[in-house]
């Protein structure tokens, strides 16, 4: 159990890292295939261990397109992502993995419908008129596009839009794709080279794009479409299966695809998964899988939920799509951690309809493996239709010009040794003073998911770094508005701005904080059991590793990488003078309205009656609990609502108390009224 529990942990820290190159430093280490692999590694992991999910895994987030040009709403019910399949076997597994949650004798039926490759919309009815629309967000909370929606036309602004439909429900929300048609992408991008502009690339991202407009106008003069696949709310109305649900859309005169079919067993929708890869490029929309649905309704509800994905649905993703072209040269780039990695320059492909012209190389031991050479004609895979992919070579096209790769021997950017440590795939340059390892922690340190100073971005850093205005992350704190307006496109009010968003950062609570530090495998939820559990930045500072692994989910290994970075002068001098900056390093005592439950360890899972699973955290939290994302002997408590999964089943099998809603009040209500 050691041995699986480590091999967890390692896996949240590659996929962590791996999602932060992609998502922060837009520097991809891994294909999409890699990272599915190591994802479903994981996911299968969780699935047989529940008790190793933790709150900062992977597989409890969920996708997030909120920005902040609009107004945000909370939606109806969570807007869940899918899990993904690759294979036959991958969705005869996840069957097989329902069925065992299900009573013995259980048979599945399922819905197929073609995984539109679009952007996710929430559309809300009250008494059969369009009241508001809203992108699906962090699928908890959409950004509120309402004035864009309207302009599409297959989206109707009164239901039942169809005369002969059924009456509107006093209140429907329902969920659905916005897109481009390929025809219509087409005519968007003649309109473009008619008028001299440069062509769109990608269809979906254009139609995000024309979505998030702030002048609807604008929205309006693109030839938008909406398909609508889901019932989310509706009041006064049961809808039992998938099938009557998508039958039920399009008797109100939605627009649905004509391509859904019914399927009685699992077999029956694997032997149309061919026929589905076949058709792709015939459609007249573009896809990159088909969803499998339980047809069921009340059984999808009973199975619940796992991290953010719903058990009773899953997307087959498609092979990616490949393409061939010549690898121009290969470039090193440097991570805040100092790993050093290779990236192909291509000449531009087109692939899954990007202009690939640059991919990762992984890492100098795939580069050996593979035989991969400057000069050669290379296969480029878009793995997951997302990140470019060199994966093999055209060796018979080679001419004899071609030139090896080969790790550098010293850093392109401070001129250091490079260093393989034993054992290590990757190289690494050591230097912590590497200009471009300043550079990437000073992105992340002013970054979202870091001190998130508004308007701070890699660009400001680079400008401020190449005029000698910063050296570390508290040089920030003491940035004035004199040299700032010598700087290139650095107006009065562009300063102020930035200028009040650096003063504001310094009260950033002490987790975010330490988060913002860059202490390898330190997340945002270990900073803040950190912050909880030390109080202070003297006292985490002062922390022998002994005393961190006191912390829930800090093992040996983090213990101590922590410790070491404590033990850096480097490190502690930026804290020293952070600290003389004003920045925050206390942690701020919460609110309490009680003590009943200091000491207790409370799990959550199910949808609760009448509290969401912030506000039931926050209850519980200032009555002195705490709550945690896995149950284990240590667990206290598991408050348990609708469609409560494995960690119910978890609690019982372990003897841990569980708790309704009701249950909870009670406990709260009872104490406070004790004299």
């Amino acid at each position: 159990m050691t041995d699986v529990a480590l091999r967890a942990a390692d896996l949240r820290h590659l996929l962590a890292d791996y999602s932060y190159r992609y998502y922060v430093l837009s520097q991809p280490a891994v294909s999409d295939a890699e990272y599915d692999h190591l994802y479903n590694e994981l996911v299968s992991l969780e699935q047989t261990y529940p008790e190793l999910i933790t709150p900062d895994s992977p597989t409890q987030r969920a996708g997030n397109d909120l920005s902040e040009d609009f107004p945000k709403v909370r939606h109806a019910a969570p807007i869940l992502s899918l899990s993904n399949a690759f294979s036959a076997g991958d969705l005869q597994a996840w069957e097989d993995r329902n069925l065992r949650l299900l009573p013995s004798g259980t048979q599945l039926h399922y819905v197929l419908e073609p995984k539109l490759d679009g952007l996710t919309i929430v559309i809300t009815y009250e008494n059969g008129v369009l009241v508001q629309a809203a992108t699906r967000g962090n699928g908890e909370t959409g950004d509120v596009v309402t004035p864009n929606v309207r302009t599409i036309r297959a989206v109707p602004l009164r239901i039942p839009a169809n005369p002969n439909g059924p009456e509107a429900p006093e209140r429907l929300v329902v969920r659905g794709e916005v897109l481009f048609l390929k025809k219509d992408f087409e005519a968007v991008n003649q309109k473009q080279a008619d008028a001299g502009f440069p062509a769109y690339v990608n269809a979906r991202n254009t139609a995000s794009g024309s979505l998030k407009q702030k002048d609807s106008r604008l929205t309006a003069a693109r030839p938008l479409t909406a398909f609508i696949y889901q019932v989310v709310d509706i009041s006064g109305k049961t809808l039992d299966s998938q099938w009557d649900n998508l039958r039920y859309l399009k008797e109100l005169g939605f627009q649905t695809s004509p391509d859904a079919g019914y399927f009685p067993t699992l077999s029956d929708v694997i032997q149309q998964i061919p026929t589905w890869e076949n058709r792709r490029n015939t459609l007249d929309f573009e896809i990159d899988g088909v969803v499998i649905k339980v047809d069921d309704l009340k059984v999808t509800r009973e199975l619940g939920v796992v991290g953010k994905d719903p058990r009773g649905a899953i997307a087959y993703k498609f092979p990616a799509q490949e393409a061939s072209t010549h690898l121009l040269d290969v470039v090193v780039t440097v991570g805040r951690t100092g790993k050093i990695v290779p990236n192909a320059r291509l000449e531009p492909v087109f692939i899954g309809g990007v202009t690939v012209s640059n991919a990762t190389l992984h890492n100098y031991d795939i580069v050996q493996a593979l035989d991969i050479r400057i000069g050669d004609r290379v296969i480029v895979k878009r793995a997951g239709d997302v990140i470019p992919n060199v994966i093999g070579v055209m060796t018979v096209e080679r001419d004899g010009s071609e030139r090896p790769i080969l790790p550098p021997e010293r850093c392109p950017y401070c001129d250091t040794p490079i260093i393989r440590p034993e054992g290590a795939v990757d190289y690494y340059c050591p230097n912590t003073q590497c200009p471009e390892r300043i550079y990437r922690q000073l992105e992340f340190f002013v970054s979202r998911s870091g001190l998130d100073i508004e308007g701070f971005g890699g660009q400001t850093v680079k400008a401020l770094l190449d005029k000698g205005l910063l050296h570390d992350e508290a040089d920030i704190f003491s940035l004035t508005a004199a040299p700032l307006l010598e700087l290139d496109k650095f107006a009065e009010k562009k300063v102020n701005n930035l200028l009040a968003a650096i003063e504001a950062a310094k009260s950033r609570p002490l987790s975010q904080v330490i988060t913002a530090l860059g202490i390898e495998g330190v997340g945002s939820t270990i900073a803040v059991d950190l912050a909880d559990h030390f109080n202070s930045m003297s006292a985490l500072q002062a922390a022998t590793p002994a005393l961190l692994e006191e912390v829930d989910g800090i093992g040996g290994i983090l213990a101590q990488n922590i410790f070491d970075w404590f033990q850096d002068s480097e490190h502690l001098n930026v804290l020293e003078k952070l600290h003389a900056a004003g920045v925050n390093m206390q942690n701020t005592a919460r609110e309490m309205a009680g003590d009943t439950l200091t000491g207790k360890t409370i799990v959550l899972t199910g949808t609760l009656p009448t509290l969401s699973r912030e506000e039931a955290t926050t209850l519980i939290e200032s009555h002195g609990g705490k709550v945690t994302g896995s149950v284990s002997k240590k667990t206290d408590y598991v408050l348990v609502g609708d469609s409560p999964g494995s960690k119910a089943e978890k609690a019982a099998k372990l003897g841990v108390s569980i708790l309704s809603e009701a249950d909870l009040f009670a406990l709260l209500s009872a104490a406070s009224s004790e004299p």
